[in-house]
């Protein structure tokens, strides 16, 4: 079985149950397979990035595996304007739908999911971009402010992880979701000296175990969503809290992905 995200966001649970924590989110236009049922929930694979997570069952479309093939094959389209606007061809109900959402079967302003079709007017980016480290940048800062929130994915609410996903998503460029399996991405830097705008930083805590990333500016700055997506300073030793004036984060690995 095969489904489709067809609404604006949808939570995704650690366990079958709406009191389990959300590990992230389905924006619309994501797809998936359905590993499993139990009950009114369904354990699913998401195809962007492979994670399995659980989602009720009623919020999303299924779809047939040759359609799934064919979102699988396809070039990806993602709405790049902090909301966007898609209006269900027939119904004519309007969906606000947050930066980074995809359209899938993209073509000449409509996607088509099975007999569903929807049309969409605004800015959109497409796979075939080139990536370069200003277009991470400048994709970063549009996130600026957004509040923290464990499993979120959108401007309203987004966790380390999410963020650098999606700032890299809008650029063409895949990375996991978890912090410790981005870390296992790209490669390794040896020094703070050598980084760029553009990279990634992760962070550990007292285990040893990688919990925090965020992306490298320019002139020892990092941004990074804790508390909110922010810029602090950042050096051989972590992240700088300029409120604070102490060290947030410790500095565990520098990554250079492209």
């Amino acid at each position: 079985m095969f489904g489709i995200c067809n609404l604006s966001i949808i939570p995704c649970r650690k366990e079958a149950s709406d009191r389990s924590e959300m590990v992230t989110q389905l924006l619309f236009g994501d797809h998936f397979e359905v590993l499993e049922t139990l009950g009114s929930w369904c354990r699913i694979k998401i195809s962007y990035d492979n994670y399995e997570c659980w989602i009720d069952k009623k919020q999303f479309l299924p779809i047939a595996q040759p359609t799934f093939d064919i979102f699988n094959s396809t070039e990806i389209y993602s709405i790049n304007e902090l909301i966007g606007i898609i209006t269900h061809n027939n119904t004519k109900q309007l969906f606000p739908v947050p930066i980074g959402s995809t359209l899938p079967n993209f073509d000449n302003g409509e996607c088509a999911v099975e007999n569903q079709s929807y049309l969409y007017e605004g800015a959109f980016i497409n796979g075939r971009l080139p990536f370069t480290k200003a277009g991470i940048m400048e994709t970063a800062m549009m996130y600026l402010n957004a509040p923290y929130l464990w499993g979120g994915k959108t401007p309203f609410g987004i966790d380390c992880s999410g963020f650098t996903q999606m700032v890299y998503k809008l650029n063409g460029i895949k990375l996991k979701r978890d912090a410790y399996q981005q870390a296992e991405q790209g490669e390794t830097l040896s020094f703070v000296e050598e980084a760029e705008a553009g990279d990634l930083a992760f962070f550990d805590n007292d285990e040893g175990r990688i919990v925090h990333v965020g992306i490298v500016m320019d002139h020892n700055k990092i941004i990074h969503a804790s508390g909110k997506v922010r810029i602090d300073g950042f050096d051989h030793q972590g992240i700088f809290n300029n409120e604070k004036k102490d060290y947030s984060h410790r500095l565990r690995l520098l990554k250079r992905i492209v």
